[in-house]
């Protein structure tokens, strides 16, 4: 298995608990992991909250802040990944990488630019089915554009999760799904 470096961007919540644990999971797994604070300090109990802040921010600004984090290390051929506003993120950067080594998404995608081309960039969606943020029409779409890119895309749905059914501190927790997740994504971290 190769070390993988690994650029883990946060969802709407902030740079919650949940985030730092899964960063350690996958430093245990032996990869090298940062975790951007894109809300700089900021956390939120409710997606309500995070979204109002997230659109004080700007999508423009987050962006660059993300690109910010990652430039310092994007010449090692980043991972990235992220939960849902940071799966996002990542996908927007990974798309814009020519170096990226992959990209696993946990809850979350993003538009894709027409423009956008990699050459079989390994990509790994989990999601809940149904989720109201990833619907089946969008995912749809999502995934043949995601195919028009030259992206080899691996899509993973849990049916009865909540959508960020990952972090045991929120009403979407779904244990058995999460662990299932886990363990998908650390055997596609190690195929890479």
């Amino acid at each position: 298995m190769e070390r993988m470096n690994i650029m883990l961007f946060h969802s709407t919540f902030g740079l919650r608990p949940a985030v730092k644990d899964a960063a350690d999971r996958l430093r245990a797994a032996g990869h090298e992991v940062w975790t951007p604070d894109l809300f700089e300090g900021r956390t939120f109990d409710t997606v309500e909250e995070g979204m109002e802040h997230q659109d004080g921010i700007g999508k423009d600004e987050l962006l660059k802040r993300a690109v910010l984090a990652a430039a310092p290390y994007s010449e090692r051929g980043l991972v990235y990944a992220g939960f849902s506003l940071g799966a996002s993120v990542a996908q927007t950067l990974a798309l814009g990488d020519e170096k990226a080594r992959g990209l696993l998404l946990l809850h979350g995608t993003s538009d894709i630019a027409e423009t956008a081309s990699v050459d079989e960039l390994p990509v790994q969606l989990h999601v809940a089915s149904p989720d109201a943020f990833e619907t089946d029409d969008w995912l749809n779409t999502w995934y043949l554009q995601m195919g028009r890119t030259g992206a080899d895309v691996e899509i993973y749905r849990y049916p009865g999760a909540g959508h960020l059914y990952t972090d045991p501190e929120l009403p979407d927790y779904d244990e058995e799904a999460a662990k299932a997740t886990w363990q998908v994504a650390l055997g596609f971290l190690d195929s890479l």
